[in-house]
C-alpha cells in the first residue's frame, strides 16, 4: 500500500474534486501550516465547534447522543476546558477514490500542547467534511484557531480495488456537511 505523492494528491484535487477548496502549497504566515505537503495535505479546522460540557448533568452515550452534552460555538478561536473535548470539521470537503484509503494524524504544533486530533479513517469512496475530534489532555485551558491547519491527511493507495466501497454500503457518514455527531 504506497503512500501518495504530491503531484499525484494535486492532480486528484483540481482534476478530480478529491479536496475542496485546495491549497496547492504549505501556507504558513502566521498560521499553523496547512495546505499540500510532500506525502500529505494538511487540512484546515472551520470555524463550527461542539464543545463537551457538564452543565446539564448529560450522558455521553453513543447510541443515545445527546445535544445536551455539548455548546456550540462559531469563532475564530475555540477554548477547550482543561480535561475535555470538542468536535468540528475540516474547511475542505473530501471525495475518496475506490482504491484509497485515507488516515489522519494530528499536527505536531498541537500534539505539544497536549491538545489531541483523532479522526477514523476515510473509506474507499467515502464524501464529506470530515468530523474532527480534539481532546484537550491538559489541566490548563487550551485554543484551537478556526481556518488554521489541524491535522494531516495521508493517502494510501491499494493493491487493488475493493468489491465494496464506503458508497456501496451506504455509510451512515456519508456526504455530512457541517460537524457530524454519532449515529447508530
Amino acid at each position: 500500500m504506497p503512500i501518495m505523492p504530491d503531484y499525484w494528491i494535486r492532480d486528484m484535487a483540481t482534476q478530480h474534486g478529491m479536496i475542496e477548496p485546495f491549497v496547492d502549497e504549505q501556507k504558513r504566515e502566521g498560521t499553523i501550516s496547512f495546505g499540500l505537503s510532500s506525502y500529505g495535505y494538511d487540512a484546515r479546522v472551520s470555524d463550527e465547534f461542539k464543545v463537551f460540557t457538564n452543565v446539564f448533568n448529560a450522558m455521553v452515550d453513543p447510541k443515545a447522543f445527546s445535544d445536551e452534552s455539548f455548546v456550540e460555538r462559531q469563532n475564530d478561536v475555540c477554548i477547550i476546558p482543561p480535561n475535555s473535548f470538542a468536535l468540528a470539521r475540516t474547511v475542505e470537503y473530501f471525495r475518496i477514490p475506490r482504491d484509497m484509503l485515507v488516515i489522519c494524524l494530528g499536527k505536531s504544533t498541537y500534539a505539544r500542547c497536549g491538545i489531541i486530533v483523532n479522526v477514523t479513517p476515510l473509506e474507499p469512496e467515502w464524501e464529506g467534511h470530515v468530523t474532527l475530534e480534539f481532546s484537550n489532555t491538559t489541566p490548563l485551558p487550551a485554543k484551537v484557531y478556526a481556518n488554521e491547519g489541524a491535522c494531516q491527511f495521508l493517502f494510501l493507495k491499494a493493491d487493488g480495488v475493493c468489491e465494496t466501497s464506503y458508497a456501496d454500503r451506504g455509510g451512515k457518514y456519508q456526504k455530512q456537511r457541517g460537524v457530524t455527531l454519532p449515529k447508530l
